[in-house]
């Protein structure tokens, strides 16, 4: 089936939600694909708090409804379909889904969005969102005078830690060598402040916890001796936060979109990449805060430039 639309948006997450409200209220014929279900992490967050004018006790998914009903409110279309192959040299656009679709657009706007890299270990899944954590800056609050266990070596995994003993009573470095990738600027830092203690040669080998997480195991990479460390009998949970990388969704994009050396896809301020008529928005893109206000913004800004771009053809 061919279907023909001023802009197709494949995404809707945050960023391609964003999108498709301010498109649809532009009256662009405008239709959003997501293989999944809408909403991007932010649906499994149980509670958003930094989301400006989120109410007390916002959950990811109940921001997540309000977004999809003013997208279907202003007449944005959204299909539950992943893209097989496109062309966006074409004039109109064209993309190919996975059911056999057709889509001709005249602008398009890609909102994949990325992935935390995950430890891998028993448990997590289960306790994201429970005590488990991929964002310092929008659930560091939530720790506050608790004990929290970073997860990663790298400069965001120590920059982050930083970020937390704002927070945390005791913030607990893992890592699975013996010394840190971080920059020795963020290094020298850290070893100064008193509230960051160190679990080197380590990794978390499990998570566990009865609804709520409890205490995590961890193994010594070097001697293969395994460690329990519950959560403090006071405090009756704690955090982990996992730092040790983002996936973006791109690969479908390489060699067509320019992207940087990890895969994010390179844009302008205008959401513009290196295509005419072609936009990214949100956690895809190079940038250096990936949270749900940012993500909306690039949408907005990248339905405005499409607009415009369209009505300049």
């Amino acid at each position: 089936m061919e279907q023909h639309y001023d802009v197709v948006i494949i995404g809707a997450g945050p960023a391609g939600l964003s999108a498709g409200l301010y498109a649809a209220r532009a009256k662009l014929k405008t239709v959003i694909l997501e293989k999944e279900k809408a909403g991007g992490q932010i649906a499994t967050t149980d509670e958003v708090a930094n989301y400006p004018g989120s109410i007390e006790h916002a959950t990811g998914p109940s921001l997540v409804e309000r977004m999809v009903a003013q997208c279907d409110e202003f007449g944005a279309e959204r299909v539950k379909d992943s893209v097989k192959s496109f062309d966006f040299n074409a004039n109109p656009k064209v993309i190919q889904t996975e059911s056999g679709n057709l889509y001709y657009a005249k602008a398009v706007i890609v909102a994949t969005g990325a992935t935390p890299k995950k430890i891998g270990c028993p448990g997590e899944p289960e306790l994201t969102g429970k005590g488990v954590s991929y964002c310092a800056t929008c659930d560091a609050d939530f720790f506050t005078d608790l004990e929290v266990f970073c997860v990663g070596g790298g400069d965001t995994a120590v920059e982050e830690a930083m970020y937390l003993t704002k927070f945390a009573r005791k913030v607990t470095l893992v890592h699975r060598r013996d010394e840190f990738r971080a920059a020795k600027s963020i290094i020298d830092k850290v070893r100064k402040n008193s509230k960051v203690e160190y679990l080197m040669d380590s990794v978390v080998e499990e998570i566990y916890g009865d609804g709520i997480l409890e205490g995590i195991k961890v193994k010594n990479v070097k001697t293969g001796e395994i460690t329990d460390l519950p959560a403090p009998e006071e405090d009756g949970t704690m955090g982990v936060f996992v730092f040790i990388g983002y996936d973006p969704a791109t690969a479908l994009f390489k060699g067509c979109l320019d992207m940087d050396q990890t895969g994010y896809l390179i844009t302008d301020e205008n959401m513009r990449t290196n295509l005419p008529g072609v936009f990214a928005a949100g956690d895809v893109r190079q940038k250096q805060l990936r949270q749900v206000v940012t993500a909306t913004a690039d949408g907005a800004i990248a339905a405005v430039m499409a607009e415009k771009y369209i009505d300049a053809l």
